[in-house]
């Protein structure tokens, strides 16, 4: 029986070529990089990665969300073991005023929105974060307690877009104790953040309860094995959402969108939602939320099966059904006052 790879494995040159294997194409890389032992391991394994062959450049970014004292201190430890690698970094502030509900949400809203500008400013195609199977089982059941759809629970991926910018998780698939005895086996500096052990987070409350949903078999392997799954299905259901579209003959016009009724009402359910999430999409309008947008396909499934009229907003769309048979979705015009 092959005795199982040590842990620091992945510091192989050919291990390290596999992990960042769609990073070889990047113009240039930025990674988020927090302190923690996650990150830290993600920037010494990239460091590694560029010291072979050519490589395109790598950048990294630190985010001080100006909400700990001790972030400052933090960013600094890793501009110093950054420059050891010789890798440029940068630290990206949040200014301004904080919000007093939602400040997870609002900080992860702005550490993206930092970082996504940092990358376009500095050429990069690709920003990677160190985003773990812990991670994702977490996001996982995370989503499932808010009544996620399928897209939701097919949890992070390992590449999405955010404006231009690839954000790739490399480490999606690997443990976070993994990346932990990385850097202490090979003396890797890194802090520990306080808020990751603070139960007024719903993530943290979630990280708690994985011991117990694994002892009964749910592990973090297994959670992200149906978060793969549920990806292929999301995938596969919005592929046939859009060649329903494409039947419905739709025509774009002065950023209107319209198309044939009928495929509302006669396409399953599913399809017929992810219909109209894709016409809003095709606007350039946000889309809703999931309960939102089911609500509407509803009544507009109703009202073709009717042959009736009508209209309604979702997420700043006017969407109109004519008696014509036709659907057309748009921008909803400017309100007027006093009304």
């Amino acid at each position: 029986m092959a005795t199982p790879p040590p842990p620091d494995d992945v510091l192989s040159d050919e291990r390290l070529g596999h992990l960042f294997e769609t990073l070889n194409q990047a113009s240039g890389i930025v990674a988020a990089v927090s302190g923690g032992p996650d990150s830290m391991a993600l920037m010494h394994l990239l460091a590694r990665w560029r010291a072979v062959g050519s490589r395109p450049p790598v950048h990294i970014a630190t985010v001080d969300h100006g909400l700990r004292p001790e972030a400052a201190e933090e960013a600094a430890l890793v501009a110093r073991e950054a420059a050891a690698l010789g890798l440029p970094h940068r630290i990206l502030a949040w200014t301004g005023d904080k919000p007093r509900t939602g400040i997870q949400e609002a900080a992860r809203e702005a550490r993206y929105r930092l970082l996504v500008d940092y990358a376009g400013n500095a050429g990069a195609s690709h920003l990677v974060t160190a985003h773990t199977l812990d991670d994702q089982a977490e996001t996982v059941m995370m989503r499932l307690a808010r009544g996620s759809g399928l897209s939701g629970l097919a949890g992070m991926r390992r590449e999405a877009d955010k404006r231009g910018i690839l954000h790739a998780r490399p480490l999606l698939d690997r443990p976070k104790s993994i990346l932990l005895d990385l850097c202490q086996g090979q003396g890797w500096r890194f802090v520990s953040d306080p808020s990751n052990s603070d139960e007024a987070y719903a993530r943290v409350r979630w990280r708690k309860l994985m011991p117990l949903l694994a002892a009964e078999g749910l592990d973090a392997e297994r959670l992200a094995r149906f978060a793969e799954r549920a990806a292929q299905a999301d995938e596969a259901l919005d592929h046939k959402a859009r060649e329903a579209l494409e039947r419905a003959e739709p025509v774009l016009e002065g950023g209107n969108l319209s198309f044939q009724a009928g495929i509302l009402a006669n396409e399953p359910f599913e399809i017929a939602l992810r219909v109209l999430e894709q016409a809003v999409a095709r606007t350039g309008l946000e889309n809703s939320r999931l309960r939102r947008l089911e609500a509407c396909t509803e009544r507009l499934r109703e009202a073709a099966r009717a042959g009736e009229a009508l209209r309604l907003t979702i997420a700043g769309a006017l969407v109109r059904l004519e008696r014509s048979g036709r659907v057309s979705v748009g921008p909803e015009p400017p309100r007027r006052r006093g009304r």
